[in-house]
């Protein structure tokens, strides 16, 4: 007796033919900060607003677009799903992080892309990531060390940049006619951006308000900055001066200007997305 084919089923004398079952698009919640993509345009953002019809998402660089809460409209960590505004109650109110941009909520920590931060030293280092650890963990940019930059040029022409390697450097004591100044001047990569702060060293761009005192203190040519302030304030050695230094951020309202502007650019530059 001839079976019934695969894709159909009999039912009294009809045929019926049997439709695959299309998995259902699940419903999430757009809390503030959730991070999805909008499937019609490619836009990636954080939820910054939402109400019943819209939902408001905001890139890294601050800029905001709204669309409709459409069935299957976003992804999330590349699946569908349907945005829906979170169960009423008490308003949220958006994370944030210690950079001041919205906190990412539900989304792992990127695999470190090939492109790179670097810094002059491990206190440049701990600094940048108290205050854009968050935000660098997301983009996937690991920060390294340099323990100085004497031989800038030669340590960025091994790291071989290029468009889909880029390489940020953040330098102290970065004036006019500074020693550093001529260093940075040997770079000329394309690929490559170095910008720096003004100050003889990284501690000097936490605001003295921050670890309770008026002003930093001037410490005479030809004795180490970190020591002479150190004595000069009672701290201890420099290694208690700068977990006291450290301790002191929480976040970039306790930096000065120069540096979180510096560093801001460092990290638009390497994870610029038409270079990636």
């Amino acid at each position: 007796m001839p079976s019934n084919p695969p894709p159909s089923r009999r039912y009294d004398g009809a045929m019926v033919t049997a439709r695959p079952v299309r998995a259902a698009v699940p419903v999430v919640p757009a809390e503030l900060g959730l991070v999805v993509e909008e499937v019609g345009t490619g836009w990636c953002g954080a939820v910054v607003e939402v109400d019943k019809e819209r939902v408001s998402l905001e890139d890294r660089r601050g800029a905001v677009r709204v669309f409709p809460l459409d069935p299957g409209g976003f992804l999330l960590e590349g699946s569908p799903v349907t945005l829906a505004r979170p169960a009423a109650g008490v308003a949220p109110v958006a994370r944030r992080t210690a950079s001041g941009s919205v906190a990412v909520v539900g989304q792992r920590a990127q695999v470190a892309k090939a492109s790179r931060l670097w810094v002059e030293g491990k206190h440049d280092a701990e600094l940048v990531e108290r205050v854009w650890g968050d935000d660098l963990r997301v983009e996937g940019v690991v920060v390294e060390p340099l323990d100085g930059i004497d031989d800038l040029a030669g340590v960025v022409r091994s790291f071989r940049p290029g468009p889909t390697r880029r390489l940020g450097v953040l330098v102290d004591h970065l004036v006019p006619g500074s020693k550093e100044s001529r260093i940075v001047a040997e770079v000329t990569h394309p690929h490559v951006l170095v910008t720096g702060h003004p100050y003889v060293d990284v501690w000097q761009a936490v605001k003295p308000a921050a670890v309770g005192i008026a002003a930093w203190p001037v410490v005479p040519p030809g004795r180490p900055w970190k020591e002479g302030v150190c004595a000069a304030l009672g701290w201890g050695e420099s290694w208690q001066g700068w977990k006291r230094v450290l301790a002191a951020v929480d976040s970039y309202a306790d930096l000065e200007v120069p540096i979180l502007r510096s560093v801001e650019m460092l990290i638009d530059f390497v994870t610029d997305p038409e270079q990636q």
